[in-house]
C-alpha cells in the first residue's frame, strides 16, 4: 500500500511508452498558424496576427537557421504583414 508521496514505483512509466511530449505537434502549430494568419486577413487582424507569428515561431524550434517547414514560415510572414496592415487600417 503506498502512503502519502510514497509511490509503489519509482519511476511510473519509462519515457519510451509516453514519448516525454507535451503539447501540440510542431507541424500542428504551423498549420494553425497559417490558418490563424490567413483568417486575420479578413476578421481580427490585429489579435490573429501575432498569434499566427506566436504558432510559426514555435513550430520552427524558435530558431531562425536550420530547415524551416513551409506552414510555419508562411504563418511567420502572413503574421507580420496582417499585423502590420491590421496597425495601418487602425492608424488610417
Amino acid at each position: 500500500m503506498a502512503g502519502f508521496g510514497h509511490g509503489t514505483r519509482r519511476h511510473p512509466r519509462s519515457r519510451g511508452r509516453t514519448w516525454s511530449r507535451t503539447g501540440p505537434d510542431r507541424a500542428t502549430l504551423g498549420i494553425t498558424g497559417a490558418i490563424f494568419a490567413v483568417a486575420g486577413f479578413f476578421v481580427l487582424g490585429i489579435i490573429l496576427g501575432p498569434v499566427a507569428i506566436a504558432c510559426g515561431w514555435l513550430a520552427m524550434g524558435r530558431r531562425w537557421s536550420g530547415a524551416r517547414p513551409v506552414p510555419a514560415l508562411t504563418a511567420v510572414v502572413l503574421g507580420a504583414l496582417d499585423t502590420l496592415l491590421a496597425l495601418i487600417w487602425l492608424v488610417g
